[in-house]
């Protein structure tokens, strides 16, 4: 039987959904602009079994991926689970198998792998296209191929066999100049492993360069940026080792003694040098650009310490939840010093999903869009009590880096938003002419919305209206039709 009353943050709104669906002519608000063609594609978090723990993550919920298709200003709906291996597992023993979040010692013994601990994966983080092709990825295992059109799930994805790390991160970065990505695995010889594999795809989706290097001690690198001479490896105050997972518990831990760490890895020779700064939570990058021949400058929400309730502090501290703030971090390659010198860039409170228009990634850019709670909005609905991690984050802002000026999108007192995604209004329009699209809670009519901004002005187009609650997002990726082989 499936029960999900143990779970008191997975109840009204935020209960699982549990279906795949299908929607044509969604019904709207406002103006679909007729010059969005192609598909804004999502992967959420929506349990199908309930979790095997009742402190289990949601980062192990069950990966789903939808679509909107938008063309000529009308607009259809697609959503599947990404059918892992994991799921269905799952599916045939009509419960739940796995254990905590990248512990494959807690699983079922039916499914216990600890030969092949990636297996295990959920691909519920992000939908990335590489060189005409669609993935679902999530940072402790491979890609799921997916299909463009359907969402049927292909299959793993090993590139030919020349990508030899066990894990695939959920940020690859494309690079608009040359046409490449940059991709890694950490993690990549197995569990704990301090093993980093970066490589480098051609435009065509071939891997042409492969670099590996060891890490100063094991932490989530959830991200990466990149210039066009270096990659920019961030990683938190979180720890982990073999004994904390056969003690059963979750991957990681905060160890707030231990200090951030920064990889700058050349792009091509591979040469690794390793900065170091305070405690710090470091999940999503902005951008980075070289600000000379020696500096590297990469701006990022940063929080002062931890930002994940469910990871324990390692020396029995309570928890605390610490603030994201958009800052700037500088990497003197020419110093002597293994210091990064950061600055805060802004005061505001920001969740860490901060995006930018990536025809500027990896070159000096003006623009910095993410969701955020405006405490001088009203907001009129409940949200979990999940010890600060939810917040009525119902605004974006446009952060300017030229002027320090911040302009604001307000979706309404019952709505919480996801990452905003910025569309180009065409591909020669000046940095941050076109528009956002983002999803939101609409808490009070317990439905899913999609919102459309014009980016220029921060003020609302047109809304797309689900007539279903919609999975928690993680995050989003717009194709248009020359990017994948939409139908």
């Amino acid at each position: 039987m499936v029960d999900f009353s143990r779970f008191p943050l997975m109840r009204g709104y935020y209960a699982p959904n549990r279906f795949d669906a299908e929607l044509f002519d969604c019904e709207t608000t406002g103006t679909i602009p007729a010059e969005l063609n192609g598909a804004f594609y999502r992967i959420h978090l929506d349990w199908f079994y309930p979790p095997k723990y009742l402190d289990e993550p949601s980062l192990s919920a069950d990966g789903y991926i939808s679509m909107f298709r938008f063309r000529n200003g009308i607009v259809d709906y697609r959503g599947r689970y990404v059918r892992t291996l994991r799921w269905r597992n799952q599916l045939a023993a009509r419960r739940q198998l796995y254990g905590y979040y990248r512990n494959p010692y807690t699983d079922d013994p039916s499914v216990r792998d600890l030969e092949h601990p990636t297996w295990r994966t959920t691909a519920n983080t992000t939908p990335v296209v590489i060189a005409g092709k669609l993935y679902a990825t999530k940072e402790e295992g491979p890609p799921y191929r997916i299909d463009p059109n359907t969402l049927e799930t292909l299959g793993v994805e090993d590139f030919g066999g020349e990508w030899k790390s066990q894990t695939f991160t959920a940020h690859p970065k494309y690079d608009p100049e040359t046409g490449e990505t940059i991709a890694f695995g950490y993690e990549a010889t197995g569990l704990c492993s301090r093993d980093v594999f970066l490589y480098i795809f051609d435009r065509e989706g071939k891997i042409r360069k492969e670099h590996r290097f060891q890490v100063p001690y094991t932490s989530m690198i959830h991200d990466i940026a990149i210039t066009p001479t270096h990659v920019i490896f961030p990683a938190s105050s979180m720890v982990t080792n073999e004994e904390r997972l056969r003690a059963g518990r979750p991957h990681w831990g905060w160890d707030r003694t231990v200090p951030a760490w920064y990889g700058i890895v050349h792009r091509e020779t591979g040469e690794t040098r390793f900065f170091f700064g305070p405690e710090r939570s470091l999940v999503h990058t902005a951008n980075a650009w070289n600000e000379s021949e020696d500096r590297i400058v990469v701006v990022m929400p940063a929080a002062d310490g931890n930002t994940w309730p469910f990871f324990e502090d390692v020396h029995g501290g309570k928890f605390t939840m610490h603030p994201n703030t958009i800052r700037k971090l500088t990497f003197d390659l020419s110093s002597k010093s293994d210091q990064v010198q950061e600055e805060r860039l802004f005061d505001t409170i920001v969740t860490s999903f901060t995006r930018i228009d990536d025809r500027y990634m990896g070159r000096k850019n003006r623009y910095i869009y993410v969701q955020f709670a405006d405490p001088t909005k009203p907001f009129d609905a409940e949200l979990p009590q999940d010890q600060g991690r939810s917040q009525p984050n119902s605004s974006i802002a446009r952060f300017d880096l030229q002027t320090g000026e911040r302009v604001d999108y307000w979706a309404g007192r019952a709505q919480v938003l996801q990452e905003p995604t910025f569309i180009p209004r065409s591909d020669n329009a000046v940095e941050g002419d076109g528009w956002l699209v983002a999803t939101c809670h609409n808490l009070a009519e317990r439905r899913g919305e999609l919102v459309i901004i014009d980016a220029p002005t921060m003020s609302e187009v047109g809304r797309v209206i689900l007539p279903f609650r919609s999975a928690p997002q993680v995050h989003g990726t717009w194709a248009s039709e020359d990017m994948l082989p939409l139908q």
